[in-house]
């Protein structure tokens, strides 16, 4: 893809220095920043470095939306837990919610959300200087704009207050780059300006070589998350259900009650929206990029699903499916809230895998004598079947926000704002038919539609880093939170309301003498 080599090829232009001999200098090979940021090459490039912070990977770099979300958060949730190839002690001490603020995950979210803000910034600074065609040019201002609202928004909901930097950055003095923490009302309001603007200049859609790149649509739609998740616990601003449903309004079809006019709706099929085959299709509106085996561009997430030892296939078991005990079954799984009827279950699992070396079947029996034949099941959303013979990473895009998504987020915001409506019914029943379940009917209380709405939301979007962020908002019919008691039913006994804040890391308390610790650490 045209946008991830220009990443790489952007990488390497801004740290480009004579390296063909390393004893002579050669000034003349050393590209300086005045230098740099002269043409319309140097602002895409400036621009897709934004994005390469998405989704970097290799043997030792993780990235957001590259295993770290899972690494680093997930596990901390009720649906996974780090496997038997997850060694890493700070992941182990995440999932069972015993993390300090010397935690290397928690440090390096913190680390990797900040350096790809540094780089908007950069890029909003600089672009508008550079001479070259006025389209062009406001599209890429909003692609920056975009990608800072949702590191940001991904900061403000791992982190709470956190410092707003808007500006591009480049002191001499260490002290200089103190920066205090600013209310999350602040954060949020930056961040509904840049979607705001953003949706104006950038287009509907892309052509290839560009697709995947930010969109209006993809603008509207995080805003309209935005909307929900401050209306939700613990701002609870409700005023906000309404502009949610307003603003999810303008990206879906006329077919599903909108205004929209970007082709977006749902696939056929369930397993096309993470098949390499049927990437950047209809129901995707931003995803990070994938491209397997080539230069480290693909998905890291896949062979760490895998049972490992399997004869053909590159899998260590790092992450699985957590268990717990529910009536007599002490093997309780996310696997077992699907009905037999659920077209997704199969699609987000598989009970074992097929050695391509000797066509040999290999999964995990489970010792239970609650639950007859029952096995372990394994995450199977990343799983590439056109690339069996290199499975230690895959071409599987991993959605960030997609069509099914918006429909939930509409029907939950609408029965919040004006109760269990008709068309709250019809959102949340496109997603329900597509898996082939049946539609509810009207009848049901506003609190029983939203409990409807959550599990479908924790069914749906399962290993596709959502759950965490549905879990620190989501409340009960009385409007409180619902992080505890939901974390503790799955066995997390530590779970207290500290959590739903990630501890500020320690590193960066000690070089910022204006940062202050959450509550609890």
């Amino acid at each position: 893809m045209k946008l991830q080599t220009y990443l790489v090829a952007g990488l390497t232009i801004l740290s480009l220095t004579a390296c063909t001999d390393f004893l002579k200098e050669s000034p003349e090979a050393f590209i300086s920043e005045e230098q740099y940021y002269k043409t319309q090459a140097d602002a895409l490039n400036a621009v897709n470095a934004v994005y390469f912070l998405l989704n970097s990977g290799g043997s030792s770099v993780q990235t957001p939306y590259n295993t770290l979300f899972n690494t680093g958060m997930n596990m901390a949730g009720d649906d996974e837990d780090p496997g038997p190839g997850a060694t890493n002690p700070d992941v182990r001490s995440l999932a069972v919610l015993a993390h300090s603020s010397t935690n290397l995950r928690v440090y390096e979210l913190w680390q990797q959300h900040y350096a790809a803000i540094k780089k908007a910034n950069v890029a909003l600074e600089k672009i508008p200087a550079i001479s070259f065609d006025a389209t062009l040019k406001a599209r890429l201002l909003g692609e920056a704009k975009f990608l800072r609202a949702l590191y940001y928004f991904n900061l403000v909901r791992l982190y709470g207050d956190v410092p707003l930097i808007t500006d591009y950055q480049k002191y001499i003095n260490a002290s200089d780059y103190a920066v205090a923490r600013t209310a999350s009302t602040q954060v949020y309001a930056q961040i509904e300006k840049d979607l705001t603007e953003a949706a104006t200049v950038l287009p509907a859609s892309y052509s290839s070589p560009d697709a995947g790149r930010a969109t209006a649509g993809a603008a509207k739609a995080l805003l309209a998350k935005v909307y929900l998740t401050k209306a939700s616990y613990p701002l609870n601003i409700t005023s906000h259900y309404q502009d949610a449903v307003n603003k999810a309004e303008e990206v879906l079809s006329s077919a599903d009650g909108g205004t929209g006019k970007y082709g977006y709706t749902l696939f056929t099929n369930y397993a096309d929206v993470f098949l390499p085959a049927s990437k950047n299709g209809v129901e995707h509106i931003f995803s990070a990029q994938f491209k397997s085996n080539s230069l480290g561009q693909g998905n890291n997430e896949n062979p760490r699903a895998i049972l490992s030892s399997i004869p053909g296939l590159s899998g260590n078991y790092a992450h699985m499916v957590r268990y717990y005990t529910n009536g007599t079954d002490k093997f309780y799984s996310i696997y077992k809230l699907y009905t037999s009827a659920d077209k997704r279950r199969d699609v987000t699992f598989v009970r074992s895998f097929v050695s391509p070396s000797n066509g040999r079947k290999y999964g995990l029996p489970i010792t239970n004598s609650t639950v007859a034949n029952d096995s372990t099941p394994f995450f199977n959303k990343w799983w590439d079947p056109n690339s069996t013979a290199v499975t230690s990473e895959s071409a599987a895009n991993v959605p960030i926000l997609r069509y099914a998504d918006l429909l939930l987020l509409h029907a939950e915001a609408e029965n919040e704002a004006n109760g269990p409506t008709e068309k709250a019914y019809k959102s949340l029943n496109r997603v329900r038919n597509r898996a082939g379940l049946p539609s509810l009917t009207l009848g049901l209380t506003k609190d029983q539609f939203r409990e409807a709405v959550y599990l479908d939301r924790r069914l749906e979007l399962v290993y596709e880093y959502q759950r965490w962020f549905d879990l620190i908002r989501q409340k009960d019919a009385s409007g409180k939170s619902t992080f505890v008691a939901n974390l503790q039913k799955v066995g997390k006994t530590n779970a207290a309301d500290k959590h739903r804040l990630y501890p500020i890391p320690q590193s960066e308390l000690d070089n910022n003498r204006l940062l202050t610790q959450n509550p609890g650490y």
